[in-house]
């Protein structure tokens, strides 16, 4: 296989120092990386911005960067912003217990937990509005492998039924 495992994934923040105390206050992540820079790396462009880095125990890394000279981040008006969202998974029950107590206790609006059958799952968003998910894995090896046997099929089904509906993904 040739991506071997999640690296990093970066969001934008309104504000590095609350992002800082959010990510490590309540979701318990160590800042482990920060750096600035006036220009991007990759284009030259002038964009003054921070990029910090909060470790997880698997060695991957959330991401952020204030960028506070480019316009606002602008919110999903679809009416389907909880689809865009960063799922964390968590040992067990009573550790994502600890966590929404921890969450609710600061004021921050929890939903669930929603069983999915493979994992149950709990929703919040951060300071920058980002919507989280904090998920335990509840599934077996036999529902694994009979996930990974029917998501072609499922796949194929929905395009059917998209081409049927004459929905834009059809084309």
């Amino acid at each position: 296989m040739l991506l071997q495992k999640l690296h990093h994934v970066a969001y934008r923040c309104t504000n590095a120092a609350e992002t800082t105390a959010f990510y490590t206050k309540y979701l318990g992540l160590d800042l482990v990386h920060a750096l600035t820079n006036e220009r991007l790396p990759s284009s030259g462009i002038y964009a003054p911005h921070i990029h910090i880095f909060f470790a997880m125990a698997d060695g991957s890394f959330i991401a952020f960067f204030e960028v506070p000279m480019a316009d606002a981040a602008q919110p999903d008006t679809t009416g389907a912003a909880w689809a865009q969202h960063l799922a964390l998974e968590v040992a067990d029950m009573p550790t994502m217990a600890g966590a929404v107590q921890r969450l609710r206790d600061g004021g921050i609006a929890v939903v669930g937990p929603v069983d999915h059958g493979f994992c149950q799952s709990v929703y919040f968003n951060d300071p920058s509005g980002h919507r989280l998910e904090m998920t335990v894995r509840s599934e077996n090896a036999e529902d694994n492998a009979r996930h990974s046997r029917e998501a072609a099929g499922i796949v194929a089904g929905w395009q059917a039924r998209a081409a049927a509906e004459g929905w834009p993904s059809a084309a």
